[in-house]
């Protein structure tokens, strides 16, 4: 009796299903009673643990039993890429095109024999007769051989820039470049000359598009011939070293007026 109750213990332990019939076959055998009391008592072990059913029948107590916690599913955490940071090179500071000024100069246009002069009026006026460039301009005239007594071209009034009845005008430096080269073309085209004199930077400038530093020196400008470039007269006279280099320079040249044209 006692093995076959430890037998169904241990086939319970193993989850094996043990059954009696509880009641009467029909042509079966009959039931041995004390069997189908033991049956009856099975049925109230089978709520137990069968774990702890083996241990009763052992006589030993049963220890609690631990269920296994549920397996979870693996959370997956989804981890965008982290964008590499692009390295921007700083921008240099491009400075704004600064406005160009709009060039100022007076210059008077002269007429001494065989030569157009050209000359840039230190304080911005008409020569007067006791002013002192022009009493200046009047001995260098003198001594390379050329009347000491310029005549004014047109009606005398000088060439001022900017033009002040411009109107929307351009007053840019290549428009000052373009309305001098012009007056001299059309003087020429009615008077030719044996040379041009360029008296002073802005004459050398706006004349001969030249370097208003090359001084003392022939220049040879397209459409208007030789020019001769000289230093300005109120230069002349704060240094007076600049007046054996421009004696040089005019004795270099004295040969294109002095010589007889036919």
């Amino acid at each position: 009796m006692n093995n076959e109750t430890q037998r169904r213990a241990y086939l319970q332990a193993m989850q094996v299903d043990v059954w009696v019939p509880r009641v009467v076959l029909p042509h079966a055998a009959p039931s041995d009673p004390a069997l189908l009391a033991e049956a009856l008592d099975s049925s109230a072990d089978e709520r137990k643990d069968p774990v702890a059913a083996v241990a009763d029948v052992l006589g030993k107590p049963a220890a609690p039993t631990a269920r296994p916690a549920p397996i979870e599913a693996p959370r997956v955490r989804l981890v965008e890429p982290v964008p590499k940071p692009v390295a921007v090179e700083p921008v240099a500071d491009v400075p704004s095109p600064a406005a160009t000024p709009v060039p100022r100069f007076t210059l008077q246009l002269l007429r001494a024999g065989a030569c157009l002069l050209l000359v840039e009026l230190p304080t911005g006026e008409p020569f007067a007769s006791r002013d002192p460039a022009y009493l200046l301009l009047k001995d260098i005239l003198r001594a390379s051989g050329l009347p000491d007594a310029p005549q004014q071209v047109g009606d005398g009034e000088p060439v001022r820039w900017p033009l002040i009845r411009g109107g929307n005008l351009d007053q840019g430096e290549q428009a000052a470049c373009d309305y001098v080269q012009g007056l001299l073309l059309v003087e020429l085209e009615q008077a030719p000359c044996a040379c041009l004199w360029l008296v002073g930077p802005a004459a050398l400038r706006y004349a001969g598009e030249a370097d208003p530093l090359k001084c003392n020196q022939e220049l040879s400008i397209e459409g208007l011939g030789v020019a001769l470039a000289m230093p300005a007269l109120d230069r002349l006279m704060d240094e007076p070293d600049q007046k054996r280099a421009l004696w040089a320079a005019i004795r270099r040249s004295m040969h294109r007026w002095n010589t007889p044209h036919e």
